[in-house]
């Protein structure tokens, strides 16, 4: 049995997913698509804290279907951005658990990850497979993965 290793850039699928499809991301599905036959390793979501009880529900939820929730602070700068990105927390998680695992699961479409992809692909003899909202997913990470699913249809909340 194949075992997997699953990584989840919340921000990212909740935005990209926001933007073009004006719904949400069905992570029941997701975690069905991506573990059917296959023995879960790890499992993670990688979220931004603010604080709100609608989003420790969802928090909830996400542990519920199988997921170790990973949290960072929401960072407010003085010049009213915001900072909150799990790009290095991701990359360290992926590489430690591509030991364990024979495919290697993102969801992001996030081009930052496309060195990782590749690094595992061909340096590691991992199967990268990856999920992302077509229209916002890079190109690189997408040429980068084994394989590339668009997240639309039964991966929809409608």
């Amino acid at each position: 049995m194949d075992n997997v290793a699953l990584f989840v850039d919340v921000q990212n699928i909740y935005y990209t997913t926001r933007q073009i499809h004006k719904c949400n991301f069905d992570y029941n599905q997701f975690w069905r698509l991506a573990t059917e036959g296959r023995n879960v390793v790890k499992a993670v979501a990688y979220a931004i804290e603010r604080g709100d009880t609608k989003q420790r529900e969802f928090q909830n939820i996400l542990r519920g279907i199988g997921f170790e929730v990973k949290l960072k602070p929401f960072i407010q700068r003085a010049d009213g951005s915001a900072k909150g990105d799990w790009d290095v927390g991701i990359t360290i998680d992926a590489m430690e658990y591509a030991e364990l695992a024979d495919t290697i699961v993102f969801a992001t479409g996030d081009g930052d990850f496309d060195i990782l992809a590749n690094k595992l692909r061909i340096d590691k003899n991992k199967t990268v497979e990856v999920y992302g909202v077509a229209e916002l997913t890079a190109a690189s990470l997408i040429n980068a993965a084994s394989k590339y699913t668009p997240i639309q249809g039964d991966l929809l909340l409608r």
